[in-house]
């Protein structure tokens, strides 16, 4: 079941910018950050209820996604991360293919995983953990089935 409320844009232009570009040409425009491929996750504000849109480095396997809370490295998440902790059910667009997942934070030896998947393809998270104090939190993004 798609999320409905009303869209609050980003406050960042640029992220605003690359999240609507990239919905409103069905993943054809805005669909790279520094060549690398990116998906558009919607989640339902853990403050304000209304969808918030964001770009995130595409990182899939096997039909399922990761959510990487890296922030640059900065101290605190990225809000979305408290998004997604209040507010599991989730939509994601990879190119034109838009839907409905579930995101669950990983520990242990999956996060260990997922986490040499997310290097594979942004090797910058390696530096952004070494910046910071807190554990990167990362999201298992798994399709919920019609």
């Amino acid at each position: 079941m798609p999320l409905t409320g009303e869209y609050k844009p980003s406050t960042s232009d640029w992220a605003r910018k690359q999240a609507e570009t990239f919905e409103a040409s069905d993943g054809q425009k805005a669909n790279t950050l520094r060549g690398v491929p990116i998906i558009v996750l919607t989640s339902v504000g853990a403050k304000s209820g209304g969808l918030r849109k964001t770009a995130l480095m595409r990182v899939e396997h096997d039909g399922r996604y990761l959510a990487v809370a890296s922030k640059g490295g900065h101290p605190d998440p990225p809000n979305w991360y408290w998004n997604l902790r209040k507010n599991a059910h989730v939509e994601l667009q990879d190119g034109s293919d838009k839907r409905d997942y579930v995101a669950r934070q990983l520990e242990g030896e999956e996060r260990t995983r997922w986490w040499a998947r997310a290097v594979e393809v942004w090797p910058d998270y390696d530096n952004y953990q070494l910046k910071t104090d807190r554990e990167i939190a990362i999201f298992l993004l798994e399709p919920i089935e019609d």
